[in-house]
């Protein structure tokens, strides 16, 4: 099972405050031991809103929203994607991340092609397949 490990903003990333040199190093520890386990599949940190957009989509309009965007709690500073067995190993490898108590962050598991039923037709899944060769590919 996948799951996208998604780090919740907080004032001092949306103020552009970095990280100190002692918490890279242990999240370089943290991403080192997700790593040898096989858990990660990715992980990055985001720039603020303030130097990101939104587009809203409503019927053919797209209109485009500059940041910053107000509501902190709602925004994503950073993300990993994990290979787990299920929830609650995910669960247990988080608590091991080296955040302090000003840190929230929400685990969702990832879609996988069985979970779209019969919607998702040989055709579809073929087509995600070359799609995620192509990518695979370019990495």
């Amino acid at each position: 099972m996948r799951f996208m490990v998604i780090v919740k903003a907080t004032p001092d990333s949306e103020a552009g405050v970095m990280p100190s040199k002692q918490l890279l190093t242990e999240m370089g520890k943290f991403n080192e031991e997700l790593v040898k386990a096989g858990v990660m599949l990715a992980g990055e940190g985001l720039h603020p809103s303030s130097k990101g957009v939104r587009v809203r989509f409503s019927g053919n309009r797209r209109t485009v929203i500059d940041g910053p965007f107000a509501e902190t709690k709602e925004l994503i500073a950073g993300f990993w994607l994990w290979q787990v067995q299920s929830l609650e190993e995910a669960v247990e490898w988080l608590k091991r991340a080296p955040f302090d108590g000003d840190t929230e962050i929400e685990v969702r598991q990832v879609f996988e092609a069985d979970d779209f039923g019969a919607e998702f037709t040989p055709e579809l899944r073929e087509q995600e397949e070359r799609l995620r060769a192509q990518v695979a590919a370019k990495s």
